[in-house]
């Protein structure tokens, strides 16, 4: 026990750093979307600014189109190669595009192929992103225990918000700036650090073993992976699973990137807050989820996902309607209290029993590609999607949120009622759900 113990500490660990830093230069490119590159990759507008934000979240949105492909791709190759060799490609390929686009010369000097090769950079980081998280999310869940996989794999969720306190931290002292600094050549040095963060990354996933279920698995079918089902029969064969696991993610992917993206560029550009106000924000609402989600982890293994999730859809849709409309009042207590509640309770009981969750609903032969496959599509429909939907609907209103609210809370019911969906399904309840 005290071995497993100790390999699935060591797992977790290594599942968290990894994912800490490819989040982290994911989160640089959602920041700098919302705040720079509408007045950095493309022409300025004359008719609004929110234009020019809707354009740059875009090229965000762009990064999540290939994300299911890397999800499969990448997911298929965890299951036949095995999980830790497959984090350190996804690794390497996430901090060598972002380290280029912080190299990129600006639509002032080469005019619009500096945006295609800005688009071209942020597709290579949504492939890597897509097999990052269900490689590091399996192989957390098998090195623990059983009456623990949600709280391990909590950690794999822990580099969302680390990722999001590293970028937002930093972006926050180059803002100190000045916008006009940051807009000229500042917001450049985020990107530049993810060389020095993926040289630490790799230093820990280089030092972690195999995980158990992997080897068992390997040992029993052969080495070539030659048992690893084909992905027609893994889409076709577990497709109910896939669109439960899709729906569950709706609040964790569309409702958290409609709050850490879009709510930059509709406080700097229609309300005219400052971007250190906001960052500052976020940056301690991260800070605190980094506490509250394992808690979630732990909650979702005693009294099942579907509760803990209940409970995050509940405070969210009780919070985004204040948060949206008292924005503009720039009251740091309330605006930054407001950011704390959604992210700690809402947002962390949405995430973090997810990487057990969606662990837990597909066999060892193809559980990274279901995993992966499922959590980048909610990330690609949702993610990738909501903040620009989120955006149209505050032009088309004026600036006003109502429909943007609406549209989170519509997201946020998505994930109760896939979860609904799933109980009925199961004989057995959720939180013990066997881990094949």
């Amino acid at each position: 026990m005290r071995t497993a113990t100790r390999g699935a500490r060591k797992a977790s660990a290594a599942a968290f750093v990894g994912t800490t830093i490819e989040w982290y230069d994911f989160f640089a490119y959602s920041t700098a979307a919302g705040l720079v590159f509408g007045h950095v990759f493309f022409p300025e507008s004359e008719h609004s600014s929110m234009l020019g934000v809707l354009a740059a979240l875009s090229t965000y949105a762009v990064g999540f189109l290939t994300r299911p492909l890397g999800g499969l791709v990448l997911g298929r190759l965890a299951d036949r190669v095995g999980r830790r060799r497959t984090l350190v490609l996804t690794l390497l390929l996430m901090g060598v595009a972002t380290f280029l686009i912080g190299c990129l010369p600006t639509y002032d000097d080469i005019g619009w192929l500096a945006t295609g090769l800005l688009v071209a950079l942020r597709l290579v980081q949504g492939f890597a992103v897509g097999g990052e998280w269900g490689g590091a999310a399996v192989l957390s869940v098998e090195h623990a225990p059983p009456e623990r996989r949600k709280f391990y794999g909590s950690f794999t969720q822990l580099g969302s918000p680390a990722g999001a306190l590293l970028s937002s931290g930093i972006f926050s002292l180059v803002a100190l700036g000045g916008d006009e600094a940051l807009r000229a050549w500042t917001w450049r040095i985020p990107f530049w650090i993810s060389l020095v963060l993926v040289a630490v990354g790799l230093v820990v996933r280089l030092r972690v073993d195999e995980s158990p279920a992997f080897e068992e698995h390997r040992a029993a079918t052969g080495a070539d992976g030659g048992t690893t089902p084909p992905l027609r029969t893994v889409l076709v064969e577990h497709r109910a699973t896939i669109g439960i696991a899709i729906g569950s993610l709706a609040l964790a992917t569309g409702g958290y990137y409609i709050i850490v993206t879009l709510l930059l560029g509709y406080g700097t550009d229609t309300l005219g807050l400052s971007s250190s106000f906001l960052l500052t924000g976020l940056t301690l609402a991260a800070a605190a989820e980094v506490v509250t989600l394992p808690l979630a982890g732990l909650a979702a293994d005693r009294w099942g996902t579907a509760r803990v999730v209940h409970v995050g859809v509940a405070v969210s849709i009780l919070t985004v309607g204040p948060l949206f409309s008292l924005l503009g009042s720039g009251n740091l207590l309330v605006v930054y209290g407001l950011m704390i509640v959604m992210r700690c309770v809402g947002q962390s009981c949405a995430y973090g029993p997810m990487a057990g969750f969606l662990s837990e609903l597909f066999p060892v032969a193809c559980r990274a590609t279901g995993a992966s496959f499922s959590y980048q599509v909610a990330g690609m429909v949702f993610g990738g999607f909501a903040p620009m939907i989120g955006a149209l609907l505050l032009a088309l209103d004026d600036g006003e949120p109502r429909g943007l609210i609406a549209f989170f809370v519509a997201l946020s019911l998505l994930s109760s009622a896939a979860m609904v969906v799933h109980g009925r399904r199961q004989r057995t309840p959720v939180r013990q759900a066997p881990l094949p």
